[in-house]
C-alpha cells in the first residue's frame, strides 16, 4: 500500500540545503509535522503523546534518582529515604517517577482498548500492533523491576512470588529462576540485576517506540470510521486529512496539559494513594506480609495467574494428560502470559471485514463486557485468594480468553454490521456540517431567497 500523498520538503536557504544533503533531519521533521492525518480523529487519539511524554519523563527522573540510589540490599532502603529527606526536591522527583509509572499504564491501557474497539490492529497495521504489544511487555518488566528497587516489604515479597513463578516451568524452571535471582533466593544479587535491567529497558522501549511511530507513519493513522484515506490523488487525500501541525499537535498538547494538571495534583496531594503502606517497611525475609499484592497495573493478570488452581477441571485434565508435568502453578503462569498473547493475535482472530466497532452493534456489547471484565479482574486481583474471589477470578478469566478466541472469530461470520460511510470526508461532513457546504464538501446550492 502506498503512502498518503503529501507535500515533500524543499530546503530554501543554503544552510538548510547543506544540512539536508548530509543528514536529512529537517526533511524528517517536516514529514512528521505535516503528515496527512485523518481529520475525524476523536479525543481517544491523545494517548500517543501522553505515552511519549511519560516515557521521556520516566527516563529523565530515573536518571536523576540513579545519581542518589545505592543498589545494595543493606543500603537500598536507606538510600531511598535519603532521596526523600535530604536531596533537594528528591521527594518530588521520586513521587513523579513513582506515579509516572501509573500514568504510563493508565495511558497504555486506554491506548490498547481504543485500538481494540476501533480495529487499529487490522490490515495493514498488524506489525504496528505487534510492536505496541512488545512495548507493553517491556513496560511490565521495567515496572516490576523498578518496584523491587526500594527494597521494602512488598518489593521483596513481590519479587519472591513473581520470580518463583519461573521455577514452575518444567525442566528448566530451577535453573532459570536461579539465573534471574543470581542465587538461590531474593538477595543482593537479585537487586543489582534488577537495577541494571530497570535502567536499560526504558532505552529499549524508546527504540521500539521509534519503530512504532515509523510503522504507523508508513501505513497512516487509523481513525473512528475505519475506512482508509483515499490515496489515488493528492486532492482526494486532502479531503480526508489535515496536516498533523498545527491541528492535531495543538489538540494533543491541550489534552496533555489537562492530564498533567491532574497528575500534578496527585503527586502533590496524594502521592501514595496507589502504593502499598508495607513498602515503607524495610524488607525482612523472616516476616511475610499478610497479603502480598503487586502494583495495581499488574492486578488483572495476577488475578488470571491465581484463577487456575488445583480445583479447576481444566487444570486437572491438563495435568492428567501431561502425566503431572504441568501442574496448577505452571498452568497459571501459562494462562497469565497467554492473556497477553491473545491480544497480540487479535489481527488474525478478528474475522470481521469491518474495522471500526462503531458499525458493529453486537461487537459493542461484547467489547463493553470486556472492559467491565478487565475492571473486575483488577479488583479481584487485589483480594485474598479465598472465599468467593477465586470463583470470580475464574469466571472473569474465562471471559477474557473467550472474547479473543471465540467471540471475535464468530462475530466476523454471524454479525450483521451497520452501513459504513464511503470516505472519511463523508463521515466528517455528517458529524460537523458547515453552512454553505453540501454533503460532498462542495458549495451548497443557493436557495431562492439568496
Amino acid at each position: 500500500m502506498g503512502g498518503i500523498p503529501h507535500d515533500s520538503y524543499e530546503p530554501k536557504s543554503n544552510a538548510e540545503k547543506w544540512v539536508e544533503r548530509r543528514l536529512p533531519i529537517l526533511g524528517l521533521m517536516h514529514a512528521t509535522l505535516t503528515i496527512p492525518t485523518p481529520k475525524n480523529l476523536n479525543w481517544m487519539w491523545i494517548w500517543g503523546i501522553v505515552l511519549t511524554f511519560t516515557l521521556v519523563l520516566q527516563i529523565v527522573t530515573g536518571i536523576v534518582l540513579v545519581m542518589h540510589y545505592t543498589p545494595d540490599a543493606t543500603l537500598a532502603f536507606a538510600s531511598v529515604e535519603h532521596i526523600m529527606r535530604d536531596v533537594n526536591a528528591g521527594w518530588a522527583i521520586r513521587y513523579i517517577h513513582m506515579n509516572g509509572a501509573s500514568l504510563f499504564f493508565v495511558a497504555v491501557y486506554l491506548h490498547i482498548f481504543r485500538g481494540l474497539f476501533y480495529g487499529s490492529y487490522k490490515e495493514p497495521r498488524e506489525i504496528t500492533w505487534i510492536i505496541g504489544i512488545m512495548i507493553y511487555i517491556l513496560m511490565m518488566a521495567t515496572a516490576f523491576m523498578g518496584y523491587v528497587l526500594p527494597w521494602g516489604q512488598m518489593s521483596f515479597w513481590g519479587a519472591t512470588v513473581i520470580t518463583g513463578l519461573f521455577g514452575a516451568i518444567p525442566g528448566i524452571g530451577g535453573a532459570l529462576q536461579t539465573w534471574l535471582l543470581g542465587g538461590p533466593a531474593v538477595d543482593n544479587d537479585t537487586l543489582t540485576r534488577f537495577f541494571s535491567l530497570h535502567y536499560l529497558l526504558p532505552f529499549l522501549i524508546a527504540g521500539l517506540v521509534a519503530f512504532h511511530l515509523w510503522a504507523f507513519h508508513t501505513t497512516g493513522n487509523n481513525h473512528p470510521t475505519g475506512v482508509e484515506v483515499r490515496r489515488t490523488s493528492k486532492e482526494e487525500a486532502e479531503k480526508d486529512t489535515l496536516p498533523f501541525w498545527p491541528y492535531f499537535v495543538i489538540k494533543d498538547l491541550y489534552a496533555l496539559a489537562l492530564i498533567l494538571v491532574i497528575f500534578a495534583a496527585i503527586v502533590g496531594f496524594m502521592p501514595n494513594y496507589l502504593g502499598h503502606p508495607d513498602n515503607y517497611i524495610e524488607a525482612n525475609p523472616l516476616a511475610t506480609p499478610a497479603h502480598i499484592v503487586p502494583e495495581w497495573y499488574f492486578l488483572p493478570f495476577y488475578a488470571i495467574l491465581r484463577a487456575f488452581d488445583d480445583t479447576v477441571w481444566l487444570v486437572q485434565l491438563v495435568g492428567f494428560l501431561s502425566f503431572g508435568v504441568i501442574d496448577a502453578k505452571f498452568f497459571g503462569v501459562v494462562a497469565m502470559f497467554a492473556a497477553i498473547a491473545v491480544m497480540a493475535l487479535a489481527p488474525w482472530l478478528d474475522t470481521s471485514h469491518v474495522r471500526s466497532g462503531r458499525y458493529r452493534p453486537t461487537f459493542k456489547i461484547f467489547f463493553y463486557i470486556l472492559l467491565l471484565d478487565f475492571m473486575v479482574l483488577m479488583w479481584v486481583g487485589a483480594m485474598p485468594a479465598e472465599g468467593i474471589y477465586p470463583t470470580i477470578s475464574l469466571i472473569a478469566s474465562a471471559y477474557w480468553f473467550a472474547y479473543f478466541l471465540v467471540v471475535l472469530p464468530l462475530l466476523g461470520v454471524l454479525e450483521k454490521p451497520l452501513p459504513q460511510p464511503a470516505t472519511i470526508e463523508e463521515d466528517y461532513d455528517a458529524h460537523y456540517p458547515i453552512k454553505g457546504r453540501d454533503a460532498t464538501g462542495g458549495a451548497a446550492a443557493p436557495t431562492p431567497a439568496e
